[in-house]
């Protein structure tokens, strides 16, 4: 074994424009010995250089104890042979090995490459055109310049600002479309790590240069479509299935035991179900309605401003019929407060309708000339919400709710999953309408701190209560991403869309926050029992009342 003293290096270092230190001459071998290079195997005895225009390097590699016994020189006289073969680096160019020039050509194939796929950036020659005719003293003096985008295919301008910013971003935006046509969109942004404020109020600005190309989101395509329309089609599944589910206790009993039995393998007849559609689709009405509501209110608040938005994609849920839906702007908004309008638009058109029949099923269900209608569930459900639990309980009274189950109109099952629905896409984080809102309300370092806080809260199952996990995961998943900049993504949205996003995320609070035994036991709201339970199985009809004892493990004073 060699030791540290016994092995010399030679040289394989990359030189980007950045200067390497020399290897300290403690580190070089008082003796003379042959080494390999490792690409292509010749003997080294000095430097070699196989490098395009600043990219150089050498190849350090060990050299054995047992060669020919030639002795080298001393340490002075090796450091004296590096100067000369620097000296010579700079006059003529080293001689370059096969193999050095094949991995050299490999590497501008990939520069090539890389710029062929990776977006087009901004041309020079338009920079400098900008620079001259859109900025100037009485406007925007320019200071410098920092790469801007993604991925930095574009420019971000920094510099003073010398007059009114709005009137000023007007300014530029008529005079980049004369200049250079519409080949460009012009953002004005925050100035990054700025510490000072402006001296006219708020932040400091800068403008950014992108190709529209680059910054516009593409058309939606064929595959795009076909996917939402598989979609919606399992959402109207889930939604039939969640009108079904809803009327457990009157379910055939194979029906029942194959959907609780975890070892039930065979299953049943279908076709039992059929006589239970139809009782199905008031609520699956309900639940489709309230989507659509939705999407109808981003679509009518968008139309005014001209903001194009994508078809939206129904993601399927069989716990609350569906979890809402994913839709993109496919154009560039304007300034922030059109963001916080489109945003908020959808959640209110969607809370209106599931308040509206939430409201009407709570009626409906106190209706005692209504009681063919009505369908049984466990009071335990009321705690799931603590702002729709204290509602259903000081509509329905004491009595009704301090119950093993409770009789309600499907209605109110309908707006209970729409409000609930609605509150998940109202929370702020990443791109779903609370996190757009928040974004562009309190800027997008409050919506990291929003979003962090929201995590925890889900992950913790503080929020949300079942669904919290499952819905942590498909936000991570689908909307983790902030939604990009607007065009004027500076000026202020005003105090009361501040105000109305505030109170919004206040109610989506009380509306995900489940209520907590102590106060459901004093308020009344369920029995901390598996009541719903023991009613499906007390049926003398129902064979599978071992198996489902077994399954939901209930007390025996329970079965």
């Amino acid at each position: 074994m060699g030791t540290l003293s016994s092995i010399s290096f030679s040289a394989f270092d990359f030189n980007l424009g950045v200067k390497y230190p020399e290897i300290p001459t403690r580190f070089q071998s008082s003796k003379k010995t042959k080494s390999s290079c490792l690409l292509c195997g010749e003997s080294i005895k000095r430097e070699r250089v196989v490098g395009l225009k600043r990219l150089r390097w050498r190849c350090y590699s060990t050299s054995s104890n047992d060669d020919d016994g030639e002795t080298s020189s001393s340490t002075t006289n090796k450091s004296k042979e590096d100067a000369e073969d620097h000296a010579s680096l700079s006059s003529t160019p080293p001689p370059i090995s096969p193999l050095g020039s094949a991995y050299n050509n490999f590497q501008v194939d990939s520069f090539k490459l890389m710029e062929l796929l990776g977006p087009e950036k901004v041309d020079p020659a338009d920079v400098k055109l900008i620079k001259e005719k859109l900025f100037g003293y009485s406007t925007f003096w320019v200071t410098k310049e920092e790469p801007f985008g993604d991925l930095g295919e574009g420019i971000l301008f920094l510099g003073n600002l010398r007059g009114k910013r709005e009137e000023v971003f007007a300014k530029f935006q008529t005079l980049l479309v004369e200049v250079t046509g519409n080949k460009y969109n012009l953002f004005m942004v925050e100035e990054p790590n700025s510490e000072d404020l402006d001296p006219r109020g708020g932040p400091r600005v800068s403008f950014g240069l992108l190709r529209k190309e680059v910054s516009e989101p593409g058309a939606t395509t064929l595959w795009q479509y076909v996917i939402a329309l598989l979609l919606f089609l399992l959402t109207i599944g889930s939604s039939v299935e969640l009108g079904i589910a809803s009327q457990i206790n009157r379910l055939p009993p194979d029906v029942v035991k194959y959907f609780t039995d975890p070892n039930a393998i065979d299953p049943p007849d279908m076709e039992l179900l059929f006589p239970f559609v139809e009782s199905a689709l008031p609520l699956a009405y309900g639940v489709l309605g309230v989507l659509l509501f939705h999407e109808v209110g981003h679509l009518l608040a968008a139309f005014p401003k001209k903001v194009k938005l994508s078809i939206p994609y129904f993601i399927p849920n069989i716990t609350l019929g569906s979890f809402g839906a994913i839709t993109q702007f496919k154009s560039i908004l304007p300034d922030r407060s059109t963001k916080v309008d489109i945003s908020l638009a959808g959640p209110f058109a969607g809370f209106a309708l599931s308040l509206s029949m939430f409201a009407v099923g709570l009626l409906l269900s106190s209706n005692p000339n209504a009681t063919e209608e009505l369908v049984q569930v466990p009071s335990m459900l009321f705690q799931g919400s603590l702002l729709l639990g204290l509602i259903s309980r000081a509509t329905l009274g004491y009595a009704s709710m301090h119950a093993t189950t409770v009789a309600i109109h499907p209605l109110m099952i309908a707006g209970w999953c729409g409000l609930t629905t609605t509150a998940f896409n109202m929370l702020p984080v990443g791109c779903l309408d609370g996190g757009r809102a928040v974004q562009g309300t309190f800027g997008k370092n409050a919506l990291i701190v929003f979003g962090l806080t929201t995590y925890t809260l889900l992950g913790l199952g503080v929020l949300g209560g079942p669904l919290s996990l499952p819905w942590g995961l498909y936000v991570l998943i689908c909307q983790r991403t902030p939604e990009k900049p607007c065009l004027n993504d500076v000026t202020d949205v005003g105090t009361w869309r501040k105000t109305i996003v505030t109170v919004a995320i206040f109610l989506v609070v009380l509306t995900l926050l489940p209520v907590w035994d102590e106060l459901a036991e004093e308020l009344g709201i369920g029995l901390r029992s598996h009541g719903f339970l023991k009613s499906i199985l007390d049926l003398e009809t129902n064979p599978c009342k071992e198996i489902m004892s077994e399954r939901f493990i209930l007390p025996d004073h329970q079965v």
